[in-house]
C-alpha cells in the first residue's frame, strides 16, 4: 500500500504527464513555451521544492551529433546557477562508458534528485531539428542499439539528423552548427525556467502553481 507522500506523489506524477511539447528549434517563442512547460512540470514532480535538481546531459564530444547533451551541460554552466547540478558537459561528458557509475553517484551525493536528461536522438528527415520536453525517463543508445539504464524524470530530446541506416556513420557526419542552435534553446529553457520556478515560489509561498 502506497504512504500519503507516495500517494500524493502519484497523483502529482500524473497530472505532469500531460505536459509535452514538440516543436522545430527555429519556432517562435519556442523558448518561453519550453520553460513554462519545464517549470509546471518540475513543480508538479516536486511541490515543496526540495528535491535537488539535476540535469544530466548524455552524450560525447568525439561525435558532432551526439554532442547536444554535453554542449546543454557546458552552456549551464556558464550560467553559473546556484539551484541547479550539472552532470554530462564537454569536459567530462556523460556517455555509454560511463552513465550507470554516473547515475549511481548521483543517487549517492544527492538525496531523491529530480533529474533532467537530456539527449540528442535520429529521426525521419522531415523532423530534424525539432525539440522534445516531456515528463518521465529517456532510454539513451535506442537509435544506436545500445542498451543503457532509463534517465531522469523529465527529458529534453533533439533529432539532430535522419535514422534508420548507418546510425553511428550519421552522428559522426551531423552539422555541428545544427546541434549548437538547439542546444542553445534547451540550455536557454532549462536555465528561464528554473529560474521562473524559483520566482514564482518566492512570490506566492504555499499558493499552488498550476500543473494544468
Amino acid at each position: 500500500m502506497l504512504g500519503i507522500s507516495q500517494l500524493i506523489r502519484t497523483v502529482f506524477k500524473e497530472e505532469a504527464v500531460s505536459e509535452r511539447i514538440r516543436a522545430h528549434y527555429q519556432e517562435p517563442f519556442l523558448i518561453d513555451k519550453l520553460s513554462s512547460s519545464l517549470c509546471r512540470i518540475i513543480h508538479c514532480l516536486d511541490r515543496t521544492g526540495g528535491r535537488p535538481l539535476v540535469v544530466v546531459g548524455i552524450g560525447t564530444d568525439r561525435s558532432t551529433g551526439d554532442c547536444l547533451g554535453p554542449l546543454v551541460g557546458t552552456k549551464l554552466r556558464a550560467l553559473n546557477l546556484h539551484n541547479i547540478w550539472i552532470y554530462g558537459h564537454l569536459d567530462e561528458p556523460v556517455h555509454a562508458g560511463n552513465l550507470q557509475d554516473k547515475l549511481q553517484m548521483i543517487n549517492t551525493v544527492h538525496s531523491d534528485p529530480l533529474v533532467i536528461a537530456v539527449d540528442a536522438c535520429l529521426g525521419q528527415s522531415e523532423s530534424v531539428g525539432s525539440l522534445t520536453l516531456a515528463p518521465g525517463p529517456i532510454k539513451p543508445g535506442a537509435g544506436v542499439n545500445k542498451t543503457l539504464p532509463l534517465v531522469g524524470e523529465i527529458h529534453f530530446t533533439g533529432i539532430v539528423n535522419v535514422g534508420g541506416f548507418m546510425e553511428y556513420f550519421v552522428l559522426q557526419n551531423t552539422r555541428l552548427s545544427l546541434v549548437m542552435k538547439m542546444a542553445d534553446v534547451i540550455a536557454q529553457s532549462i536555465a528561464a525556467g528554473v529560474f521562473s520556478l524559483s520566482e514564482t515560489r518566492i512570490r506566492i509561498k504555499g499558493f499552488p502553481l498550476s500543473c494544468q
